[in-house]
């Protein structure tokens, strides 16, 4: 009894000890343990270090690596140099690898450092020189960088101080972010407490609100740069938001924990920014990729570990975030309806259980697709006129890019030109205001009054999105140019045979390419679609092929030929049409003879307009009509029930009893203060921002109704009446 007494007291005595031990340890202390034991986790594999270690050379370079070649073009080869060099060191420093503490791989660390600062390498890219590289250096000295000699150490110092706020990179947008994160790690490992002090302040900053500047946008849309293209799972996923969110673990419980309310923030971004624009908030959407679509990719579900760090710094919106991490570990289904327009980036979003879709343009108020930097995204043009990708899985466009007919885009009305322009004419400015939609973040429609700033090319194009459908209209299409114009219904890895319906006959096409008379409808791999009345349709269901280095200019592209089965439909507009019209349903995720069944009466769906003036669609199933006003004009939704706006605009109503019971506007041009609407029936509507003025004499209500205005304009003002 004694012993055990003895034992216990010497067990809180040391306990005691630790504690006081862990009470005298700094924050700066405490952050860069943190930071240190984060990057020497897992475990290593001899092998690879075997094989880094026979590639070496005497001069410390590696074999190769083409370390002549600095243009952008190439890559940048040499970040692995600096790469192998970060893993040698984290092998030195782990106790399962055979190469613990060797001093024979310390000496092979030491020849390929000397080796890089005696050669200094800089790319023709500044990313390279001011992002890639001080990052793997910062990151070798954290590891390894006391076991190497001092005057080595300071030799690296000039080259990781590259990173610096002003630096030409550190720009306020996701790059900012990364190289204060660089800077502050070697400030941890110079130990430098005061300029860690002031910059760890600098990162904290980086997560608000930048409304028409480069970042982090009202409506949850980021911007990297000025020209206002949408980065939200480029830049703003893997740069600044897990920046943000790894440094907001690495000071947590320290006197520089960062506030509440920005944690807050960043989880409000995850989920309403970048995750719903995410396959599910699991796989990245390709409608929202850039140039970097043209890298060939492997398609997985993203990892948890951002949505991990958040849930040990906060407990706000708890149930969303791991459901989350549910439906990417495979644990769950998607079960979220939503709907989104990210109105500071044109950008519309609609989920079901079953599907996700989107639809990407642009405006006066931002450009139309990124530009082609450092080669790739060369073919990338008209990859926001209009664009409709429709996703089931995730992976229906996986890798399609190299047998890509990029001038038959799934949702554009293009020109068919002979060949694309050069990539210097990608980029350009928005000809149209009207670019919009309306949405009660359930439901939704979109109007684009589509003129294309590379081709003498208009039309008036919407998308009205219901429960289980949604209905393409296009019109009032025409061209200058004497070539053809063709509207893409969807191009798409071809997984199932396509089958018909034709003059009454469901059959299956064979493989080919051709153009069909009297078609009601097409289904392929899960997917109807529909035409409200049977119609010509250019059908192709057959091999392609492409190279990747076709698509872009880097270097040490693969040219070997790449052929994949593709399916391609979509509508022949002639030469130079005049008014030139389409009219389309989609339906997801359904059974063939579900889908043959419910065409017959166009599953409820009834077009009211598809005209200059007005596009406009009526769902009987939802008793929901959805109308895009180019102009002010007036429109009968059913008997009882007339609409009538005195400007453009759109609106969006459920109807019960002969009534109007939820109604929603928008105003897509942003140009107007209110919108008023003149409905059938007597309303007493009372709401903020809203003025009802009944006329029992018309059996009328007029509705003024204030828009938001700044950085919400364009956003929708959804009522009950």
């Amino acid at each position: 009894m004694k012993q055990l007494l003895k034992f216990l007291a010497l067990s809180l005595f040391f306990c005691f000890l630790t504690l006081l031990g862990q009470a005298q340890k700094t924050d700066i202390e405490t952050i860069k343990e943190r930071i240190v034991k984060e990057l020497l986790a897992g475990s290593i594999d001899d092998a690879r270090v075997k094989a880094i270690l026979a590639k070496m050379n005497d001069d410390g370079s590696f074999q190769g690596i083409n370390y002549a070649d600095l243009t952008n073009i190439a890559g940048f080869p040499h970040a692995e140099h600096t790469s192998n060099l970060v893993y040698l060191g984290k092998a030195f420093q782990n106790k399962s690898s055979v190469n613990y503490l060797s001093d024979q791989l310390k000496q092979s660390i030491i020849k390929g450092l000397e080796f890089w600062v005696k050669n200094n390498f800089v790319g023709d890219n500044w990313h390279d020189n001011q992002i890639a590289t001080p990052t793997n250096l910062v990151n070798l000295m954290l590891a390894i960088g006391d076991d190497l000699p001092k005057d080595l150490v300071a030799k690296t110092q000039p080259i990781i101080g590259r990173a610096n706020m002003n630096a030409s990179g550190a720009r306020p947008s996701g790059d900012r972010i990364v190289i204060a994160g660089i800077l502050a790690k070697n400030l941890l490992f110079v130990g430098d407490d005061k300029r860690f002090d002031t910059i760890i302040k600098i990162i904290e900053g980086e997560i608000k609100f930048s409304t028409g500047e480069r970042g982090l946008q009202h409506d949850f849309s980021f911007h990297h740069r000025v020209d206002r293209v949408n980065n939200t799972t480029s830049y703003g996923y893997g740069k600044f938001a897990n920046a943000y969110g790894e440094w907001s673990l690495y000071v947590a419980n320290t006197k520089y924990a960062f506030s509440t309310e920005k944690i807050n923030l960043l989880v409000d971004y995850y989920l309403d920014g970048i995750y719903k624009q995410m396959v599910y908030g699991v796989y990245i959407d390709v409608s929202v990729k850039n140039r970097d679509v043209s890298i060939k990719g492997s398609f997985e579900p993203r990892g948890t570990l951002e949505i991990e760090r958040l849930l040990l710094r906060t407990n706000y919106r708890k149930a969303e975030l791991e459901e989350i991490i549910q439906l990417r570990k495979g644990q769950a289904k998607p079960s979220k309806s939503f709907a989104k327009f990210f109105w500071q980036t044109e950008h519309f979003v609609f989920q079901r259980p079953g599907f996700y879709t989107t639809v990407r343009m642009y405006s006066t108020r931002n450009r139309n697709m990124e530009e082609a930097y450092n080669g790739p995204g060369k073919t990338t043009h008209h990859r926001a006129d209009g664009t409709n990708y429709l996703m089931l899985k995730g992976d229906e466009y996986q890798n399609i890019w190299p047998v890509y007919d990029w001038q038959k885009i799934s949702g554009t009305t293009i020109i068919q030109k002979q060949a694309l322009p050069g990539p210097n004419q990608i980029q350009k400015d928005g000809l149209t205001d009207f670019v919009g939609a309306v949405t009660d973040g359930l439901y939704g429609a979109v109007a684009f009054d589509f003129k294309s700033p590379h081709d003498m090319l208009a039309a008036k194009k919407s998308w009205f999105f219901f429960e289980e459908e949604y209905v393409c209209l296009g019109t009032a299409i025409k061209s200058l140019p004497n070539a053809p114009v063709f509207t893409t219904i969807n191009q798409v890895l071809m997984r199932t045979d396509v089958t018909i319906k034709q003059q009454g006959d469901i059959k299956i096409l064979p493989e080919g390419n051709r153009v069909m008379e009297n078609v009601k409808w097409i289904y392929q791999d899960k997917i109807g679609y529909v035409f409200p009345k049977p119609t010509q349709i250019s059908i192709s269901n057959q091999a392609a092929t492409g190279r990747w280095s076709d698509i872009t200019d880097q270097k040490n592209i693969s040219q070997e030929l790449v052929t994949e089965k593709v399916f391609l439909a979509g509508f022949q507009h002639g030469n130079r049409p005049e008014n030139a019209s389409y009219q389309y349903i989609v339906v997801p995720n359904i059974a063939e003879k579900e889908l043959d069944k419910s065409s017959a009466d166009n599953r409820g769906i009834e077009i009211l307009a598809n005209n200059a003036n007005l596009q406009a669609v009526k769902s009987s199933k939802l008793n929901m009509a959805q109308i895009a006003f180019y102009r002010a004009g007036e429109l009968s939704v059913s008997k009882e029930i007339s609409l009538k706006m005195d400007s453009q605009g759109m609106a969006m109503l459920t109807m019960k009893d002969n009534r109007v019971k939820d109604l929603s506007v928008s105003d897509p041009s942003r140009k107007l203060n209110r919108i008023n609407l003149t409905i059938s029936g007597i309303y007493n509507i009372q709401q903020e921002n809203v003025v009802a003025y009944p006329d029992k004499k018309s059996n009328q209500t007029l509705l003024i109704i204030q828009l938001p205005q700044n950085e919400y304009a364009g956003k929708t003002v959804s009522m009950v009446l």
